[in-house]
């Protein structure tokens, strides 16, 4: 796991991301049963009608009755296939990621404050919320499609530093994403790379802030 800044002072908060660090969110989960696990057309789906692109609109703000009609324009013959990505959405879900919550709960019994920011969709994220109890650990949690701004835009960790003031010098951010680590370690915030849960707890013995 890798950090972009060493270590200038006690850390005071820790900040998550959601999906891919504390919450398994993948499409996949979802289209391997329309496409009957027809890996090749699932993969060209996903690659060319409701992509990463298309769906950084909807965690930007866009509503998904206006991503629906965008891509149902360009492919209307796959417009049963687009419609599913929202009206099938909670099956993009396969749970909590258990051991990085288990981290979470340690942290819970530290001196620290807990706070997410996430790129989401405020259209979905309420379910999110409904099936994830760890959730309501946080103090405050920062959605993407709520600010019309996502990571890994700088304006959108700066809103997360002036809202809870914090001091990016003893905050830590995780986030599966390298581009947002380095845009949080460009405003000075200890940023880590998480690839597994193991590895998260390590990083976080060796900055202080879990035994």
């Amino acid at each position: 796991m890798e950090k972009t800044n060493s270590l200038p002072q006690p850390i005071e908060t820790v900040v998550f991301d959601l999906g891919g660090v504390l919450i398994d969110w993948n499409p996949r989960h979802l289209y391997r049963k329309i496409f009957a696990s027809d890996e090749a057309k699932m993969e060209a789906f996903l690659a060319n009608v409701c992509n990463s692109a298309w769906n950084e609109h909807q965690d930007r703000g866009r509503s998904w009755a206006d991503a629906i009609s965008e891509a149902t324009t360009r492919h209307p013959e796959h417009e049963a296939n687009i419609r599913a990505y929202y009206e099938r959405w909670p099956e993009m879900l396969s749970g909590s990621m258990d051991e990085t919550v288990a981290v979470l709960e340690e942290l819970r019994n530290c001196d620290v404050r807990l706070l997410a920011l996430t790129n989401w969709s405020d259209e979905t994220f309420h379910i999110a919320e409904k099936l994830f109890p760890f959730i309501e650990y946080f103090e405050g949690i920062i959605v993407s499609g709520r600010e019309r701004l996502m990571k890994p835009d700088p304006a959108i960790f700066q809103l997360l530093i002036d809202r809870y003031r914090l001091n990016p010098h003893s905050t830590v951010f995780i986030d599966d994403s390298m581009r947002n680590v380095e845009a949080a370690g460009r405003l000075g915030i200890n940023a880590l790379h998480f690839t597994h849960a193991d590895g998260l707890r390590a990083d976080l013995a060796s900055l202080g802030v879990i035994g």
